[in-house]
């Protein structure tokens, strides 16, 4: 029997500087959660049940390095602003997804935008890096026949994009897995974290194969044994998302520099 772990066990000694945060926004019933259940499981499920707020987390080893991605699937109806405010501060990396076939969609992403600029800005440690953190637009659904339903052209959605290093525009459909790899490789390398985060990159392991490896010691020893240049990636089973105080712990050592983050569990876990 697997045992629910604590977000104090999932600390597994991961350098601060390898864990990261990604944050998916955008409208309602555009497709945020599928774009999840494709980097995390690689399904689909057709059936729509509105998100509150979702939360993962995933464990890779990669080139004998460990690294922690927590992903946060947030509301499209946003009722709670500040915690909409608190989830792009601790963001480090964000996905804003819009359906083609949905115009209002595509300008709330441009609202998202806009947004996602202003709040980094508001740290005191106001350097490009945690300002411009890399923004990756999609827009879903791109399996539809497009002479029939499509709202939002290409190359407005491009030019959203136009000139700006640390964003990217992909047109997908996490239905057929139109370009999501894709997608998430631009994201990773953007924002410079290793390639082999991408779901298509890596290794998988099932829970059913390595009940064992979820405990801390078990885990981390068998993940350090992986062969140089093998990328190995495990769903945390069980995540809990942070606590408004370990957010707020974050933020704080965001705002005075990472010069100053020690080598160290993650403070978010």
């Amino acid at each position: 029997m697997i045992k629910k772990m604590s977000p104090s066990e999932n600390e597994f000694d991961i350098p601060a500087k390898n864990c990261h945060r990604m944050v998916i926004l955008g409208s309602t019933k555009v497709g945020k959660t599928a774009v999840v259940s494709r980097f995390l499981d690689e399904r689909f499920d057709d059936q729509y049940t509105p998100t509150i707020e979702d939360f993962h987390r995933k464990f890779y080893s990669i080139r004998g390095e460990l690294y922690q991605l927590d992903i946060l699937d947030t509301s499209g109806n946003h009722p709670f602003p500040a915690m909409r405010r608190l989830s792009i501060l601790t963001g480090d990396v964000f996905i804003l997804v819009f359906s083609l076939d949905n115009r209002e969609s595509f300008l709330e992403v441009q609202r998202l935008k806009r947004q996602i600029h202003e709040t980094k800005s508001c740290l005191n440690n106001k350097t490009k890096e945690n300002v411009d953190a890399p923004v990756l637009i999609c827009g879903n659904k791109c399996d539809r026949d497009r002479d029939f339903y499509r709202e939002v052209r290409e190359e407005e959605a491009q030019r959203l994009v136009a000139g700006d290093a640390r964003c990217a525009y992909f047109e997908i459909s996490a239905k057929r897995n139109t370009n999501v790899d894709q997608m998430f490789q631009a994201l990773f390398a953007m924002a410079k974290l290793p390639g082999e985060m991408s779901p298509d990159r890596h290794r998988k392991v099932s829970l059913q194969y390595c009940e064992e490896t979820l405990h801390r010691k078990s885990f981390r020893n068998k993940v350090m044994k992986v062969k140089d240049g093998d990328a190995y990636g495990i769903v945390a089973p069980f995540a809990r998302r942070p606590s408004v105080h370990s957010d707020l712990m974050y933020i704080k050592e965001k705002a005075v520099g990472g010069s100053q983050t020690k080598e160290r569990g993650c403070i978010i876990c």
